[in-house]
C-alpha cells in the first residue's frame, strides 16, 4: 500500500513537477507479464525517477549498503526502501551473486516488472561501464523480455557526493525489447552470458549516447580509492 501511495499521491507527482521528465519509448514496457527494465545508474535520483513515470510497479535489486546505513539517516533509509518494495543484494559476488538472481527470478516468477543497472554500480564519473552477467542469466533462465532503458541527464543533476539533486529537466528513453529465446538452456554457459550482457549494454549506450568504458566500474572505483589512499600516504610521509 505505501508503495502506491509514495507512487501516485507523494512523490511522483512531485517528480514530475520538478524535473519535468522527458519520457520517450514508454510503449515499450510491457503493460503486463514478467519484464526486466534494464538501466544506466547516473545517480541516485535514478532510484526514483524512472519507477514514478512508469505505469506499472517495478521492483529495484538494491545494494544491501542502502538497508544497513547506521545512524537516524540509515534507519530512515532502510525504511524507504523496504516499504517501497525494494530487495537487498549483497555485491561482494560468488554465492551473494546467486542469491541475488535467486531473488531476481523470484519477482518475475510473479509476473511483475524487475529493474536492474548492470554495471552494478553508480558510474562515478557519467560513463558506461561493462555489464554484470547477472541480467543475462535471470534473462535467460526466465525467457523474459528485456527492455533497455537510459537515464540522460542525472549524472548532472545529482553526481556523486551532491546530496540534494540540481532542478533541472532530465530524459528518461526506453528502448524496444529484447529477447532472448535463442540462448534457451544455455544460462550456465558464461560465453552465453557475456553475449547476451554486452548486446544489452550496447542499447543501453545507443539509447544514452554515452561514452563506454570495456571494464568494471567496481575496479576503476577500486583502483582510483587506493591512488587516493597512496597519495595521501605519500603526502604524510613528505
Amino acid at each position: 500500500m505505501f508503495y502506491y501511495v509514495l507512487k501516485y499521491v507523494i512523490l511522483g507527482p512531485l517528480l514530475r513537477l520538478l524535473f519535468r521528465p522527458r519520457i520517450e519509448g514508454l510503449e515499450h514496457v510491457p503493460e503486463e507479464g514478467a519484464a526486466i527494465v534494464a538501466g544506466n545508474h547516473l545517480s541516485f535520483s535514478d532510484h526514483f525517477l524512472m519507477p514514478a513515470i512508469l505505469r506499472r510497479r517495478i521492483t529495484f535489486l538494491a545494494k544491501a549498503e542502502y538497508f544497513t546505513g547506521p545512524g537516524l539517516k540509515g534507519r530512515l533509509t532502510a525504511a524507504f526502501f523496504r516499504s517501497a518494495g525494494q530487495i537487498p543484494v549483497d555485491r561482494s559476488g560468488g554465492k551473494a551473486g546467486q542469491n541475488a538472481i535467486r531473488e531476481g527470478l523470484g519477482v518475475l516468477s510473479k509476473d511483475e516488472l524487475l529493474g536492474i543497472y548492470p554495471e552494478g554500480t553508480r558510474s562515478h564519473d557519467g560513463r558506461l561501464y561493462k555489464g554484470r552477467v547477472g541480467v543475462a542469466s535471470m534473462a535467460v533462465q526466465a525467457q523474459v523480455p528485456v527492455v533497455p532503458c537510459a537515464m540522460v541527464g542525472t549524472f548532472e543533476i545529482q553526481p556523486p557526493g551532491r546530496v540534494l539533486p540540481r532542478i533541472k529537466r532530465v530524459t528518461i528513453r526506453f528502448g524496444a525489447p529484447m529477447e532472448f529465446s535463442r540462448y534457451a538452456g544455455m544460462a550456465d554457459e558464461r560465453a552465453a552470458l557475456r553475449a547476451v550482457t554486452d548486446e544489452i549494454m550496447y542499447e543501453i549506450l545507443r539509447l544514452s549516447g554515452q561514452e563506454y568504458v570495456d571494464r568494471y566500474a567496481t575496479e576503476v572505483k577500486a583502483e582510483l580509492k587506493a591512488g587516493t589512499a597512496e597519495q595521501h600516504r605519500h603526502r604524510l610521509v613528505h
